[in-house]
């Protein structure tokens, strides 16, 4: 028995090690306070499409605190929230296919991953970025969308200035 939950605990670090884009956390906030461990919070990531250049994702995501989640044991919500932008000259670097992953992150112990897939919607030349929570039984119906029209980049495109100061 104990070697098959070893196998499966390194069967699902593989697969979380092998998913999509990696995320840069850009910033959180505490949504509830805990006696002991970490706060409750949302955190806000930022990941660039990994085959197509031009393109980011910013996603945010519930992050569960206490004890459970302090030590990585608690099994996450689904709700997630995605907004993809063009922030350069769109280049298609290789094929895709529909459907295919873009971002993931495990959302509990063993089974629940948080997704970002990616479609191209050819008639209206625009990419669609879907946000989803799945389990190996069930998974959620909760999700959102984000679109990017594939636009033409001027070469003189100005970029905003950054804020002076970081966070609050």
């Amino acid at each position: 028995m104990r070697a098959w939950v070893q196998s499966v605990l390194g069967a699902v670090g593989l697969a979380v090690a092998t998913g999509g884009a990696a995320a840069d956390e850009i910033g959180s906030v505490d949504t509830a306070f805990q006696w002991l461990g970490p706060n409750h919070k949302i955190v806000v990531e930022a990941f660039d499409d990994p085959k197509i250049d031009g393109v980011s994702c910013h996603i945010s995501r519930s992050k569960t605190g206490g004890i459970k989640g302090g030590l990585g044991l608690a099994e996450e919500r689904s709700e997630a929230s995605v907004a993809c932008r063009q922030v350069g000259p769109i280049v298609f670097k290789k094929p895709f296919r529909e459907g295919e992953e873009v971002f993931e992150e495990s959302r509990s112990l063993l089974f629940k991953r948080l997704q970002v897939v990616r479609f191209y919607d050819a008639k209206r030349h625009t990419l669609v970025y879907l946000a989803y929570s799945d389990k190996l039984i069930d998974g959620s119906p909760q999700n959102a969308i984000s679109t990017v029209p594939v636009m033409a980049w001027p070469e003189n495109m100005v970029r905003p200035m950054p804020l002076l100061s970081g966070r609050r």
